[in-house]
């Protein structure tokens, strides 16, 4: 085993990698950036080393740097995580030729696998069922139509390089293929320097099931079970799971041998993953091959009980695996949920800024793999991943329960996060009775936000927790915290009825507070015309979280609050309630509606990033909802639209230029 190794990435995966190494009693250099000064890895690591600026191409994508730091600190491997350089032959070559072992798969078989085109012919010849397409790159148009012609429409446009969805284009019919091949080879090009796109059926409505492998030099290879990974957007994962709802245990070991097949046919060493695509008749077809650890390894991990970054470490330094096919079992389910800085109901736009509060939610069978804490600042120059919340029981429906929990009482304060949205993801009955696809998001999401209605249940538990805390607050402003937990509030008032109107956008509610006998904890709340029997806790508000026992089952909420205000969070819900008493909402009919300030004249910017270019001039005239100006941010670009039918009289930026959130980025004429 390995004395030292260098990390070359950062953030979660890094630490994550670190955990298993002080475990192991391996050594650990850490990178960083400018960026990364104060961050989080850097600190947790036996040994780091600056490498350069906040940019990735000068930093954790300079292979020279890399490995003259790990020289340096005398290091006798590396390990590249996922992202940056880890699916990149040279880099894997370079670390070979330095003297020093590249924990993956050999270069070569690097370099074979990261290209679509070649690892479909070699998945061919392996058995494995492709998607019906052209294994060739296309030429022209004129060649495009003539493969969409034969394959039958929809279409793909996939590039031969690459990953991450970008540069894929849906053609459902021939007057799109132009447009939509000019698209294509523009992003492949700009992402990865390589224009060749192929052609291939497109599956309608799929599932995306993925089965990991470890395979050793020795020539022993198993499969670790699938993970269904349908729930996307842009074809970024969201959510993923194993094992899948709809994998039996027969097709589990028809897509596991198939996988194992492509393995054995590659010359593959380490752990790996063969990403599949699955029809609604269950028949599957060979997708990609990734060849380093996945971000969604976790739910692997939690129902197999292995430990997949101890395993890279152990067949890079030589050991055979000591199990075989046979000696892999599954227990329970797992999901796990990717935690983003970005906002969702702004088209799922980057957030970055300073993480002000975080508290990460703890228990049995829940696992948070993160790279942040309090004080982290979150810039424009890397992924907008955040954290991994995982969440394990002996089934789907206590491992998703588990995990609406978690996420309920996952606080981040800072910056914008998808929390709410990955949990009101979660709390759909589709997600619930294992209905996916990966059109899952865009069927049941609108601009972020559900098309269905929140369920009214959880809309009457979100305002009796904001009702119970603005009494309890109102109550405790004549005494301390502390001395109101154990001698007022509800439990003083004891007999007595307290009653309030609670307001959330068009909905509201009639909630009163009994009080019980002294020296009991539990009191009445009725909303509406159910009541129920909550158990009061000890409220600490510093910690803007609640956990309530309701009829006997424990629900969390997050909460921010301004006196009669409080923004709830609660299953996918992320609403204003306004508490009233009586008096004060008999008064509401006289009370100004607030105006909001619209500016119709400019184009603000949203966020922090760079300008990649501005696809209007001075004098055009444009319409609501056109983009105008593309802008790069955490490695995604994102259109800003018009928010006027207008003409420009100024536009003051252009492409390559940095810009900051609430900029003037263009000037309508009035």
């Amino acid at each position: 085993m390995f004395d030292k190794i260098l990390i070359a990435n950062r953030g979660e995966i890094a630490i994550r990698i670190i955990r298993t190494c002080n475990r192991l009693g391996i050594g650990t250099v850490a990178v960083y950036s400018d960026a990364d000064s104060r961050s989080l890895h850097r600190h947790l690591a036996d040994e780091a080393v600056h490498i350069g600026e906040s940019q990735s191409q000068k930093s954790y994508l300079n292979i020279d740097k890399i490995l003259a730091a790990a020289k340096a600190t005398g290091c006798q491997a590396v390990h590249p995580g996922y992202g940056f350089l880890s699916e990149n032959a040279r880099f894997a070559e370079a670390v070979a030729a330095a003297g020093m072992v590249f924990i993956g798969p050999p270069a070569a078989v690097v370099d074979l696998m990261g290209d679509k085109i070649t690892s479909k012919e070699l998945a061919k010849n392996a058995g494995v069922p492709v998607i019906p397409g052209h294994i060739e790159a296309i030429a022209d148009e004129e060649e495009a139509l003539v493969v969409a012609e034969s394959v039958g429409y929809p279409v793909l446009l996939k590039p031969a390089a690459g990953g991450g969805g970008k540069g894929m284009r849906i053609v459902h019919k021939p007057e799109e293929m132009k447009a939509a091949l000019a698209a294509s080879r523009q992003e492949t090009k700009k992402a990865f320097n390589d224009t060749r796109i192929f052609v291939e059926r497109y599956i309608e409505e799929p599932r995306h099931i993925e089965i990991q492998i470890l395979a050793d030099s020795h020539g022993n290879i198993v499969h670790l079970g699938e993970r269904e990974c349908s729930i996307q957007r842009r074809y970024q994962k969201v959510i993923e799971e194993s094992p899948s709802p709809a994998v039996t245990p027969e097709l589990r070991e028809r897509m596991g041998q198939a996988a194992c097949a492509l393995a054995r046919q590659s010359g593959y060493v380490s752990a790996g993953t063969v990403e599949f695509v699955m029809d609604s008749r269950l028949d599957f077809y060979f997708l990609e091959m990734n060849t380093r650890l996945q971000v969604e390894h976790p739910v692997t991990e939690l129902v197999t009980g292995l430990d997949l970054v101890e395993w890279q470490l152990r067949i890079a330094s030589g050991e055979p695996l000591p199990f075989d096919q046979s000696g892999v079992t599954f227990n329970g389910w797992a999901i796990e949920a990717r935690i983003c800085a970005e906002d969702p109901s702004r088209g799922f736009i980057p957030s970055t800024g300073m993480i002000t509060r975080y508290a990460a939610p703890r228990g049995k069978g829940v696992r948070v793999d993160s790279g942040v804490n309090i004080g982290g600042k979150i810039d424009v120059y890397y992924d907008s991943m955040l954290a991994k919340l995982i969440c394990h029981g002996q089934t789907r429906e206590e491992a998703r329960r588990g995990l609406i929990e978690a996420l309920n009482g996952y606080h981040i304060e800072g910056v914008s996060t998808n929390i709410d949205f990955v949990t009101s993801v979660l709390c759909l009955p589709e997600f619930a009775e294992g209905n996916l696809s990966t059109g899952f998001i865009e069927q049941h999401f609108d601009g972020g936000k559900p098309k269905r209605p929140s369920e009214q249940q959880d809309l009457e538990l979100a305002a009796l927790a904001a009702t119970l805390i603005y009494h309890t607050r109102t109550v405790a402003v004549r005494e301390s915290l502390r001395h109101m937990i154990s001698d007022i509030g509800i439990k003083r008032d004891q007999g007595h009825v307290h009653s309030y109107t609670v307001r959330s956008q068009n909905d509201h509610f009639e909630v009163t507070l009994h009080g019980m006998p002294l020296g009991s904890n539990l009191c009445t709340i009725r909303v509406d015309n159910k009541s129920h029997k909550v158990e009061l806790p000890h409220f600490e508000f510093f910690r803007r979280r609640l956990k309530l026992n309701i009829d006997g089952q424990e629900y969390r909420f997050r909460v921010q609050f301004d006196e009669s205000f409080m923004f709830m969070s609660f299953n996918g819900i992320s609403r204003l309630f306004e508490v009233y008493t009586p008096k004060e909402w008999a008064m509401m009919k006289y009370m100004p509606e607030k105006a909001d300030t619209v500016f119709n004249n400019i184009l603000l910017c949203p966020m922090p990033g760079l300008v990649v270019d501005v696809l209007a001039q001075k004098g055009e005239r444009v319409f609501r909802g056109q983009n105008l100006v593309v802008l790069e941010s955490m490695k995604m670009e994102s259109g800003v639209a018009s928010p006027v039918d207008g003409v420009i009289a100024e536009v003051r930026v252009s492409s390559g230029q940095a810009v900051e959130a609430g900029e003037t980025l263009i000037r309508f004429e009035v």
